[in-house]
C-alpha cells in the first residue's frame, strides 16, 4: 500500500502540471480587444476636443501685418 501512495504523488504532480499548463496557455487577448477599443474612443475624443480648441484659437488670433517688418540692423 505504501508503494501505491508513492506512485500517486507523481501522478498528482502530472495532473496538476497539466491543469496549470492549460491555464497558462489560455487566450488572453479578449481583454486586450476591449481595452484597445476604449483607447481608440479616447484618442478620437481627444482629437475632437483639440480640433475645437485650435479653431477657437485661430479665430481670436490677431491678423498678420500687411507690410513686412524691416530690421534697422546694418551689418558692416
Amino acid at each position: 500500500m505504501a508503494a501505491l501512495a508513492w506512485l500517486l504523488i507523481p501522478l498528482f504532480a502530472v495532473v496538476g502540471a497539466a491543469i496549470w499548463g492549460s491555464w497558462a496557455q489560455r487566450n488572453k487577448t479578449t481583454g486586450d480587444v476591449a481595452e484597445l477599443a476604449g483607447y481608440a474612443r479616447f484618442r478620437d475624443a481627444m482629437e475632437r476636443s483639440h480640433a475645437g480648441i485650435d479653431g477657437a484659437d485661430r479665430e481670436m488670433a490677431p491678423a498678420a501685418p500687411s507690410t513686412p517688418v524691416r530690421s534697422s540692423h546694418v551689418s558692416g
